[in-house]
């Protein structure tokens, strides 16, 4: 489509993709081998163009198996142009790729970006990532969450158990699914919440392990139930490995058991479970996420009391500043957090803190629009 001296269209196929990559962001080299293995097509990847020169992009992915869009990932403008223009081609490029890519009547995919933690406090990037919300805004999207995305490396040592909990491996789906529903009661996760708006908790659970656990190609003798030394089921996490990366896929602490720091335990044997397999590259991603801002705060692959304690207690024993700390767990005061948590040092939480060392500086927050 071409208006004016602006052409809109996706790209021809992979010759294309150093026009594409023209603007930067972080999944540009992946770019390639996502074509190569299905996970994205030319006609789903949109650019606007004067001339030559690239001015806005947007790009889904999805499965390599599936025939539709799952998320829309990149959406990109140029932020060195004046004045509002880039924004509005921004947009026009998205109302023209989604009437063309998305099947008619279709919910749009949701919008995920990685940005750098303290987007907010750097202005070029605050203006850039605000901008883009202001593309997907004038298409309808809203914010659902910002995460916290943390990375486990190779170089950290991993805690040995401390006997508090026994690990077991899931016995089969219909376990797991169990338990997913009764983590799901209570849940402050973002897109929990929004899935208990038109379903059930055993239904959103089956829907969770239908469309994302039981899809992934890594063993499942990986999966872990974590119990009292009774017996008794106190939580579970699922070690797995998607298209790019280990990661650990789904955390959770049940609500009978929560407020007792049991995710630490939970995260150190998830992260065992892949350092034993010696599948974790030098660079590898071993990598939960934890829900930020307002009352999202936590996940659907963490629990909610559990999480806001651990991710606290890193955060401070790794030396980030009170001040964010407040900001991100969403306290009205500093005062909240200090009285919370303020006696920390480096020393006070232990090994398990290890598991996420040299992370909460280094690394993204997931902004997801839908």
């Amino acid at each position: 489509m071409k208006t004016n001296d602006l052409t809109m269209r996706p790209i021809t196929g992979h010759e294309e993709l150093d026009l594409f990559s023209q603007l930067p962001y972080v999944l540009n080299e992946e770019l390639a081998d996502d074509l190569a293995a299905g996970r994205r097509r030319p006609e789903w990847m949109w650019v606007a163009l004067r001339g030559d020169r690239l001015l806005a992009r947007a790009a889904w992915w999805s499965r390599s198996a599936d025939d539709a869009p799952l998320i829309l990932d990149i959406l990109d403008i140029e932020d060195s142009a004046s004045g509002s223009d880039h924004v509005d081609i921004g947009a026009r490029l998205l109302h023209t790729a989604m009437a063309a890519t998305l099947p008619n009547g279709s919910r749009p995919p949701e919008y995920s970006r990685f940005v750098p933690p303290d987007w907010r406090e750097n202005a070029v990037t605050r203006q850039a990532v605000e901008d883009r919300m202001t593309v997907l805004e004038r298409t309808g999207a809203r914010l659902i969450v910002e995460r916290l995305r943390l990375e486990w490396r190779p170089e950290s040592p991993v805690p040995e158990p401390n006997g508090r909990l026994v690990f077991r491996p899931v016995r089969d789906g219909e376990e797991l699914v169990a338990l997913m529903s009764s983590v799901l009661d209570g849940t402050l996760d973002a897109h929990g919440r929004d899935d208990l708006t038109r379903m059930s908790m055993h239904e959103a659970a089956v829907r969770h392990y239908e469309d994302e656990l039981a899809r992934y190609n890594s063993p499942r003798d990986w999966w872990r139930i974590a119990t009292l030394p009774h017996g008794e089921p106190a939580g579970f996490v699922i070690p797995a490995r998607n298209d790019y990366n280990v990661i650990i896929a789904y955390i959770a602490v049940l609500p009978t058991h929560r407020g007792n720091g049991y995710i630490d335990d939970i995260l150190a044997e998830g992260t065992r479970v892949l350092a034993e397999q010696h599948v974790v590259p030098t660079i590898a991603k071993v990598a939960p996420a934890a829900d930020l801002l307002n009352d999202d705060t936590s996940s659907p692959h963490t629990a909610s009391a559990d999480t806001r304690h651990w991710f606290a207690t890193t955060a401070l024993s790794n030396g980030l500043p009170l001040l964010d700390v407040s900001r991100w767990l969403g306290h009205k005061s500093i005062k909240e957090t200090a009285d919370a948590y303020g006696h920390l040092t480096p020393d006070a939480t232990g090994r398990a803190v290890k598991v996420m060392d040299l992370v909460l500086t280094q690394h993204r927050a997931d902004s997801v629009l839908t």
